[in-house]
């Protein structure tokens, strides 16, 4: 019988493998939600790795979201991109949800920017907002378990989980750009249901701008790992109780009609760090 591989293991044999592959040195993750991977395919001198290849990696099952890797250079970095991300509403452990935020880490990443499609609670479809902090409403915390102590500490400071830094570099680059950019909350739930108009008026109590099924996880391992975090939400539709029906279709349609601001942002943004 094989003794069950630890999660350092497993980490050191995905880092090991995309390097094999040529993914070696990274400067920043990107991590690409509904409808935004495009952005991947801008990616020169690239390197594309099927989720299905890398392992212990997990497989997106979410439509908007690709399944690949890309490595390569993207607004003057070496940049690892992925096109989709794991999330914990398709049965996914936390551990799989946040596992290629360790492998940026131990791949050498000094950073990541973070996006995904958000409802909107104090703003309407269309919107870009950089994520300033967010509440964890998922009902759980992907740092249970025994504590990773090559990556963090047992109890890591959220204070700063979004860096301010990268945050006002992000509005410097979106004033000159002439995109408007705003300042939010992002409430993080399990999903796969949208919120019932009560809970978005809960949120909207709580503080939330933004709320979606991803993001806040990923966010919870960088900062455990000492990685610094952008977070930007493309809002794509009202919450629940701001419009008549929520619905995919929509989230997908409405990040096609911003995605050319979205992606000429990321990359100013990166050429700026």
């Amino acid at each position: 019988m094989t003794e069950e591989l630890t999660l350092l293991e497993k980490i050191e044999e995905a880092r090991h493998f995309l390097k094999w592959r040529g993914c070696d040195q990274p400067e920043f993750g990107l991590i690409l939600g509904s409808g935004l991977g495009e952005l991947a395919e801008e990616i020169t001198d690239s390197i594309t790795v099927d989720y299905k290849d890398i392992p212990h990696w997990g497989v997106s099952t979410v439509a908007g979201h690709a399944g690949k890797l890309v490595y390569g250079n993207l607004g003057g970095h070496k940049v690892l991109a992925l096109q989709g991300r794991f999330h914990y509403y398709e049965g996914n452990p936390m551990e799989v949800v946040t596992f290629p935020v360790r492998v940026m880490k131990a791949l050498g990443c000094e950073g990541v920017i973070v996006t995904n499609a958000a409802g909107g609670i104090g703003f309407g479809p269309g919107t870009l907002m950089a994520i300033t902090d967010h509440i964890n409403m998922t009902g759980t915390n992907p740092l249970i378990g025994p504590n990773l102590d090559d990556f963090g500490p047992r109890f890591p400071d959220m204070s700063k989980a979004y860096t301010p830094e990268y945050r006002q570099i992000a509005h410097e680059v979106a004033e000159k750009a002439g995109i408007k950019l705003d300042d939010g909350v992002y409430i993080g739930v399990s999903g796969p249901t949208y919120e019932t108009p009560a809970e978005i008026r809960a949120f909207k109590t709580l503080g939330a701008d933004a709320v979606g099924m991803s993001t806040v996880p990923e966010v919870i391992v960088a900062a455990h790992s000492g990685l610094k975090v952008l977070g930007i939400s493309a809002i794509t539709n009202h919450a629940a109780g701001f419009q008549e029906e929520l619905n995919h279709e929509e989230v997908v349609e409405v990040t096609q009609r911003i995605k050319e601001d979205f992606k000429g942002l990321i990359k100013a943004i990166l050429a700026e760090l």
